[in-house]
């Protein structure tokens, strides 16, 4: 996502919150109906769920997530376990799920895997529970048709046809990038955390963002993403056996003709020690040029998690050098109830 100055006020004052299942008055259709949607839709639908997350004031994801969340997810497993984006569940202290029959059930915090912005709950009640199949998402191409489907905060579906239209890398401000998206049109307004299914009724993705501007599209992560890890995940409240990436919590923005601008920092994390400021435009890392956050991501995580990085900035037309030693992000959320 790149920026002009003139935008960049703009864009700092934004909390990620924007990106989750908005509120809204958007009329849905009456779950009374469902027959009338699609068979894809209507093989999914009972196993789509509404997810309420309360965090506490103190923690450091409620300063820009919001202490109260809503999303949706999919439940994959009879036993219980539902799938959804990590942004809903981070740092979540209690989560209440909706099913699409209208049972309101408590969940707890299985784990989050961060690099891929996913998370999974397990529902606590009498099962078993309906479950979507997993799909393959490795041989999605663009053009394919899709159907995105949530719970609105109301517990009323959101269905919404559409289609892959392109399948390409994504970077985002927050220390995050993905090799391989899906953009999805059009977009689903209950898009955090709804499952994008294929016309075989299968999850090959979830519904992550909001992008661009009117008429907005979905960035969905493909599910490829969370089965890579999926058993270490449940087992562990994350994936133990890749590499921690190394972490500043640095908010970073592309601007006009190349190069990154500090948009902001984390409240926590090693960024807001180290003395960067909003405006700093980051120009090296270790000595090598950076002109965008795939650049400085990808040579940030070349390194290791302590191991001390030079960050060089111009700051009022005068280069600083910043050392700082990256974190282990796990260590500063609450990802699991482990």
């Amino acid at each position: 996502m790149k920026m002009n100055a003139s935008l960049l006020l703009l864009f700092v004052g934004l909390p990620l919150l924007l990106w989750a299942a908005p509120r809204g008055s958007v009329e849905r259709p009456d779950l009374s109906r469902a027959p009338a949607f699609p068979s894809h839709v209507q093989k999914v639908q009972p196993a789509v769920v509404g997810i309420k997350v309360r965090v506490p004031h103190d923690r450091p994801s409620a300063a820009i997530l919001g202490p109260e969340r809503w999303g949706s997810g999919v439940i994959f497993d009879s036993s219980g376990y539902a799938l959804t984006v990590s942004y809903v569940l981070l740092d979540a202290e209690q989560i209440e799920v909706q099913l699409s029959d209208g049972r309101r059930l408590p969940a707890r915090l299985v784990g989050l895997d961060l690099e891929v912005g996913l998370g999974v709950i397990r529902l606590e009640g009498p099962g078993p529970f309906p479950a979507a199949p997993l799909g393959d998402s490795t041989s999605v191409a663009a053009g394919q048709v899709t159907a995105t489907v949530g719970l609105d905060d109301d517990g009323r579906l959101v269905a919404t046809p559409g289609s892959v239209q392109a399948i390409r890398s994504f970077a985002g401000y927050w220390e995050y990038m993905l090799d391989r998206a899906f953009i999805v049109a059009p977009y689903n307004p209950a898009f955090g955390g709804s499952p994008v299914v294929n016309e075989r009724g299968e999850v090959i993705g979830v519904a992550s963002l909001r992008l661009g501007e009117p008429p907005f599209v979905n960035l969905a992560i493909p599910v490829e993403k969370f089965l890579q890890g999926k058993d270490e995940l449940i087992r562990e409240g994350r994936v133990v056996s890749r590499k921690p990436r190394p972490w500043l919590g640095l908010y970073t923005a592309e601007i006009e003709g190349g190069g990154l601008v500090v948009a902001g920092v984390s409240p926590v994390g090693p960024a807001r020690r180290a003395g960067f400021q909003r405006g700093d435009r980051i120009v090296r890392l270790n000595g090598e040029p950076v002109g965008s956050q795939e650049e400085f991501y990808t040579r940030l995580w070349r390194g290791e998690v302590g191991q001390e990085v030079i960050v060089v900035v111009v700051r009022e037309s005068r280069f600083h050098a910043i050392a700082v030693r990256p974190a282990d992000r796990y260590r500063f959320f609450r990802t699991t109830d482990k």
